[in-house]
């Protein structure tokens, strides 16, 4: 069984959005194709899903300003804008997104004391979403990750992926997803090829 993880393609991460990835945008036609067009059994995304008080927001922190490194539960943790709020446009998927071929939608980071950058477990490894035990429960045996931001949620969850997920193949498609940093999005790359993830294109992938 081979299925589609499309992490974090929300409104928050897009242009006009409370933290936007730059072109964020961009990857959902591509998106879009691989849903369509990919051969995938399996569709699953990710959605950020912060309650206002989330500790990884500055504006919890008295004096703080967005970007700043501060504490989360006595670890460090990046302090972001307000974004992707429950229950708020911010949160909700890119519009254009084909959400009608989604099988299953996992939500994180609900969690006020810790941050929940994989959409496999929160960052202190302690919570699990749920997600593992879906795909797991679907005898998924390849299982391509897409989304935003490379040097952030998806790669920590291609990471988690492979950790939690064994004798499934991981790969993760470059060009249907953007990052914040381009050399974040480097190290990332990097990080996931020396642990074996496959690097792809969509191109690859449809002409399968």
């Amino acid at each position: 069984m081979k299925a589609l993880l499309l992490v974090d393609i929300q409104n928050g991460f897009c242009p006009g959005g409370n933290l936007p990835v730059p072109h964020g945008d961009e990857i959902v036609p591509i998106a879009n194709r691989l849903i369509e067009e990919g051969g995938y059994d399996v569709i699953v995304a990710s959605q950020d899903w912060h309650p206002a008080n989330h500790g990884s927001f500055a504006s919890q922190h008295p004096g703080a300003k967005p970007f700043e490194m501060g504490e989360l539960s006595g670890q460090p943790q990046v302090l972001w804008p307000d974004h992707c709020v429950q229950e708020t446009a911010d949160a909700e998927f890119h519009p254009d997104l084909n959400l009608d071929a989604v099988d299953y939608i996992q939500q994180k980071g609900d969690n006020p004391a810790v941050d929940s950058y994989s959409a496999f477990r929160d960052n202190d490894q302690a919570a699990l979403t749920g997600l593992a035990g879906y795909l797991r429960a679907q005898q998924v045996t390849e299982l391509d990750v897409c989304g935003l931001a490379t040097d952030y949620c998806v790669k920590f969850s291609a990471l988690d992926a492979l950790d939690m997920l064994p004798n499934v193949k991981i790969r993760f498609i470059e060009d249907a997803s953007r990052g914040i940093d381009p050399g974040g999005v480097k190290s990332a790359i990097e990080a996931m090829r020396a642990r074996g993830i496959g690097i792809v294109s969509s191109q690859e992938i449809l002409e399968d």
